[in-house]
């Protein structure tokens, strides 16, 4: 098993420093598992933030030989549970195969005061 901590250059850097977007463990076969960092976006709503996220994430997947189809798992940190739906729209435009397993939280504040909604996946890559 190989662990590649990773920033891809051609997709959106993190924060800061102090952590990497993605952790890609190889397995002997081939096959990955992808780690990646929670993502926040810009946005005045959620819906507006949820896409800017999926955005992100594509790219972030992409950049290592993924879709967002490989997804196996997601996580999401909402403000408001009550905007719930306002994500759900978007997810549903871009999560358009068979639903990773997920939970989703409600949070008092995320990693950005602006941040309405987190979103971290795993994603799983099949050996080429």
């Amino acid at each position: 098993m190989k662990v590649t901590l990773d920033n891809p250059a051609h997709a959106p850097q993190p924060a800061n420093a102090y952590y990497s977007q993605v952790a890609r463990v190889e397995h002997a076969d081939g096959s990955a598992l992808l780690f990646v960092s929670g993502q926040v976006a810009e946005g005045a709503t959620v819906a507006e933030q949820s896409r800017g996220i999926f955005e992100a994430l594509d790219a972030l997947l992409r950049a290592h030989g993924a879709a967002l189809t490989d997804v196996v798992n997601i996580r999401t940190y909402l403000t408001d549970i009550s905007r719930l739906h306002e994500y759900g729209a978007v997810r549903r435009e871009f999560l358009t195969g068979t639903a990773p397993t997920s939970m989703t939280f409600e949070a008092s504040r995320l990693f950005t005061p602006e941040a309405l909604i987190e979103i971290e996946v795993v994603a799983a890559v099949p050996a080429r």
